[in-house]
C-alpha cells in the first residue's frame, strides 16, 4: 500500500449533526491566529475540506473540525470549522463535539464531576464547561460570542413563493429566520426535501434584499444559512427549528442546482441567533432556559446570560448546553495514484456535479 498522507479523526455526533474531528497527520496551518489559520486553509489549503467532506470519506451532511495550536496561552487548544460550502467562524454542534474528543480521548486532562477549559475558535475564545461521570462527557456548555439581531419583521419577496416575514440575525454565522408555518410547512422529517427547497430560495433572497456585515468583522458578511422555526413537537421543548446548511451553490437559472440538507441537530449557533431575535422582540429575558428542538426531536438548551453591544448594535451573551458521542475512530489514507485527491460530488446527492 502507498500512502501520500495518513489522517487520523474522531468521529463523533452532537444530537445527530457529525461533527469529525480531525486529532493527527495535518501539517499545523499557518497564522498566528485560530482565525488566521483558517483564513490560510481557505484560501490556500482547501483541499483538505474537500478530502474530508467530499465523497469517498465524506457525504452533504457532514462538518469536520481541525484541532491546532491556540494563539492564547489561556486556551487549551484551538479548532477550524470545515463545513461543505464555507469555514464558519463558529459553530454550535461542532464546538460541543470538539470538546468532547479532546476530553475523552485525554488531550485534554479530565476532572469529575465538572471540567472547565477554553477554546480558541475562528470567532474567538469559547469558554467551554463539561460535565463528567465516569470518564464519559455527559454535557457540554459553551459561552457563544455576542449574538445580535439585524432586521426584524423584514419583509422579503421570494420568487415563487411571495411576500414572506423574515427577521435576520447573528450566532456565529448569519441566520434569516421565518416561520415555517407562513409558507405552509410544520418541520417534519417527511418535509425534509420541500425544507431544503424553501430554505434555499429563502436564503438566496435575503442575500441579494438584506445584506448584513458584521460590525466587528468585515470578512463576516451576507446571510449563509436559513432557519425556519415553529412550535415544539415534544413536551419538553420550548420551540422547534431546523436549519438549511448548503452542499453547492445556488444558481437561479438552474433550480435543480438548489441543493442543501438538514441540520441534524437542534444547531447551536441557530439558537444563539433564534434568542437573539426573541430577546430583541421582548420574548426572551435573560437567564431563562430556551430548550430548542432540532428535526430529529434532539434539543440543545440555551440561555442568555448578559447585554453588550457589538459596534453599534444591541447583543446578547448566549450559552448551549448539549451532548455529543463518539462512533468512530478512524484512520484516512490518500493514495498518491487515487484519481479524486480531492474527492468528488455526484448530482444524485449534492445536485451538482463536481470533482
Amino acid at each position: 500500500m502507498q500512502i501520500e498522507r495518513l489522517i487520523t479523526a474522531v468521529e463523533v455526533h452532537a444530537g445527530g449533526e457529525p461533527g469529525r474531528v480531525i486529532i493527527g497527520g495535518v501539517p499545523e496551518p499557518a497564522g498566528d491566529t485560530v482565525h488566521q489559520k483558517m483564513e490560510y486553509l481557505r484560501d490556500h489549503a482547501d483541499e483538505l475540506r474537500k478530502l474530508m467532506l467530499r465523497e469517498p470519506r465524506g457525504y452533504p451532511a457532514l462538518c469536520s473540525n481541525l484541532i491546532v495550536r491556540p494563539s492564547v496561552p489561556s486556551a487549551a487548544a484551538g479548532f477550524v470549522i470545515m463545513e461543505q460550502t464555507e469555514y464558519p467562524v463558529m459553530s454550535g454542534s461542532n464546538t460541543i463535539c470538539v470538546a468532547t474528543v479532546l476530553l475523552e480521548t485525554g488531550i485534554v486532562p479530565m476532572t469529575e464531576p465538572v471540567t472547565e477549559f477554553m477554546l480558541e475558535a475562528p470567532a474567538g475564545l469559547i469558554r467551554i464547561r463539561a460535565e463528567v461521570t465516569g470518564m464519559k462527557v455527559t454535557s457540554v456548555t459553551f459561552e457563544n460570542v455576542p449574538a445580535f439581531a439585524t432586521h426584524l419583521d423584514a419583509t422579503l419577496e421570494v420568487p415563487g413563493i411571495g411576500t414572506i416575514s423574515v427577521d435576520v440575525a447573528f450566532g456565529g454565522m448569519f441566520y434569516v429566520l421565518l416561520e415555517a408555518q407562513q409558507v405552509g410547512l410544520s418541520l417534519t422529517p417527511d418535509e425534509a426535501t420541500d425544507l431544503v427547497r424553501v430554505g434555499e430560495m429563502v436564503k438566496a433572497a435575503a442575500r441579494e434584499q438584506l445584506p448584513v456585515t458584521h460590525p466587528l468583522d468585515p470578512g463576516i458578511t451576507g446571510v449563509t444559512v436559513c432557519e425556519l422555526t415553529g412550535p415544539p413537537i415534544t413536551t419538553d421543548a420550548d420551540a422547534r427549528n431546523t436549519v438549511v446548511i448548503s452542499t453547492g451553490e445556488l444558481d437561479w437559472e438552474k433550480p435543480a442546482s438548489w441543493t442543501g440538507i438538514l441540520d441534524r441537530s437542534a444547531c447551536g449557533t441557530g439558537t444563539c441567533a433564534r434568542m437573539a431575535v426573541l430577546h430583541a422582540k421582548g420574548r426572551l429575558p435573560l437567564n431563562r432556559d430556551f430548550r430548542h428542538e432540532g428535526i430529529l426531536g434532539t434539543a440543545f438548551t440555551g440561555r442568555l446570560v448578559s447585554e453588550t453591544k457589538v459596534g453599534n448594535l444591541d447583543a446578547v451573551i448566549p450559552t448551549i448546553t448539549g451532548a455529543a458521542w463518539i462512533y468512530g475512530l478512524t484512520q484516512y489514507v490518500l493514495d498518491p495514484s487515487d484519481p479524486f485527491p480531492t474527492g468528488f460530488r455526484v448530482g444524485d446527492l449534492w445536485g451538482t456535479a463536481q470533482t
